[in-house]
C-alpha cells in the first residue's frame, strides 16, 4: 500500500511540473463547477473521465459518451438497469480502462495512477468539491464538479450540472435540447393535475424506496418527486424536511393510504415483512383492495432523470385516471428514453425488474 501512495504522489508530481495549478497545457479557458470552483480547462476539451454521482448519465444525455476515454468500476462490470444510460452504452464502456470504483457517496472514488495513464483533458465528477481538490491534488488533470441531488423532481441543481457539464464540452445545444424535455413534461403533468382540491385526490403512499441501499415497506420520502410532478397527495409529506426517512408503521395505518406505491426490485424486502407480520398489512385497505402498484427505483448513483419522469407519468395514470386517459406509459416511457438516450430501453427494464403494473404482496 505505501508502495502504491508513493508511485500516486510520483506520478502526480511528474506532470505537476510541467503545468500550472489547474491548469492545462496549450490555450485554456476558465469555468465555475457547480459548487463555484474556478477551473482552467483547455479551450478545446476532446477527452474526458467521467466519475461519480451523475457524471456518466450526464454523458449520456448529452450524447458525449464517445468522448469518454477512462469507465467505472461497477459500470464495467455487468449491464444493469439500475443506471438507465448502463444498457445502452455498456459495451462500449466495458472496452474501456477502469479509472475509477463508482457510487453516489460525493467522495473521490477515482484511482489516481489510471487516471493519469489515461490522461484526460478534464475530469467531470459528481464529488465534494473537497474530494475533487484532492483527486486534482493526486493527477493535476482539471477537475469539475457536476454533482445534483438526488430529492425532488430534477430541480436546479441537476440543471446547473447539465450546463456545467456541457460548457466543458462544447454540447450547450445538446443540453438546452434535453432540459427544455424535461420543462414541457412537467408543464404538461403539472397542468394535467392542477386545480384538484386534495379532498378529491387519493392518498398515496410510496414505500420500499432505493436511496442509499435497499429499503423495506418503511422506507419511504415526504416531498417524492414524481409525486411532485402531478401535484398528488403524499400521506408522507408531513414529515418536518423533504427526503427519504423511515416511515412509522402505526403511522402509516393512520394515514391509510388508498394507493400503495412500492419498488418491485424491494419486494423480496417486503414479502419478508409480510410473512412475519400479515395482519398489520392486511389493516391497510390499499392492500386489501389490491391497490398496490410498482414504482421502480430511480436512484442509482444519482437519479435516472428518465426513470423519474416515466415514474411521474405512470403515478397519474394510477392516481388521475380521468387526466391521463391519453397516457400509454410503455409509449410515453419510449419518448422520454429515446430523447435522453437515443434508444427505447422499456422491455429491458422489465426484464431486469423496473416494470409497471399492479403488485401483490406475500407472493
Amino acid at each position: 500500500m505505501k508502495i502504491r501512495k508513493m508511485l500516486i504522489v510520483l506520478l502526480a508530481l511528474a506532470v505537476m511540473c510541467s503545468f500550472p495549478a489547474y491548469g492545462a497545457p496549450g490555450e485554456t479557458r476558465r469555468v465555475l463547477d457547480v459548487w463555484g470552483r474556478a477551473v482552467e480547462v483547455p479551450a478545446e476539451v476532446k477527452t474526458i473521465v467521467c466519475l461519480g454521482s451523475g457524471a456518466p448519465r450526464m454523458a449520456a444525455y448529452l450524447n458525449a459518451v464517445d468522448m469518454m476515454i477512462g469507465n467505472e468500476e461497477h459500470d464495467a462490470k455487468n449491464l444493469t438497469v439500475l443506471r438507465d444510460y448502463n444498457p445502452v452504452y455498456y459495451e462500449a464502456l466495458k472496452k474501456l480502462p477502469v479509472v475509477g470504483a463508482g457510487g453516489g457517496s460525493g467522495n473521490n472514488n477515482g484511482y489516481p495512477e489510471e487516471i493519469i495513464k489515461a490522461a484526460p483533458d478534464v475530469v467531470l465528477a459528481g464529488f465534494s468539491a473537497e474530494a475533487a481538490d484532492e483527486l486534482y491534488a493526486q493527477t493535476n488533470i482539471p477537475v469539475v464538479c457536476v454533482r445534483y441531488i438526488s430529492n425532488n423532481f430534477a430541480d436546479e441543481t441537476f440543471y446547473s450540472a447539465m450546463r456545467v457539464f456541457a460548457e466543458v464540452i462544447g454540447a450547450q445545444g445538446r443540453c438546452k435540447e434535453v432540459l427544455s424535455f424535461i420543462d414541457s413534461c412537467k408543464k404538461d403533468l403539472g397542468e394535467r393535475t392542477s386545480g384538484i382540491p386534495d379532498s378529491e385526490k387519493l392518498k398515496a403512499y410510496t414505500g420500499a424506496v432505493t436511496f442509499n441501499g435497499r429499503h423495506g415497506f418503511a422506507g419511504t420520502y415526504s416531498k417524492f418527486g414524481p409525486f411532485l410532478g402531478i401535484n398528488a397527495l403524499n400521506v408522507a409529506d408531513e414529515a418536518d424536511k423533504p427526503g427519504y426517512f423511515e416511515a412509522d408503521l402505526e403511522r402509516v395505518v393512520v394515514w391509510d393510504p388508498d394507493v400503495i406505491f412500492l419498488d418491485p426490485g424491494n419486494m423480496d424486502m417486503v414479502n419478508d415483512e409480510y410473512a412475519t407480520n400479515p395482519s398489520y398489512f392486511n389493516s391497510l385497505r390499499a392492500v386489501r383492495e389490491g391497490r398496490i402498484y410498482t414504482m421502480p427505483s430511480f436512484n442509482n448513483c444519482g437519479m435516472n432523470i428518465t426513470y423519474a419522469l416515466m415514474n411521474a407519468y405512470y403515478a397519474g395514470i394510477v392516481l388521475f385516471p380521468d387526466r391521463f386517459t391519453d397516457i400509454d406509459i410503455a409509449s410515453k416511457s419510449a419518448e422520454i428514453l429515446t430523447l435522453f438516450l437515443g434508444e427505447n430501453t422499456f422491455n429491458a427494464m422489465a426484464k431486469g425488474g423496473l416494470h409497471y403494473g399492479t403488485i401483490a404482496m406475500g407472493k
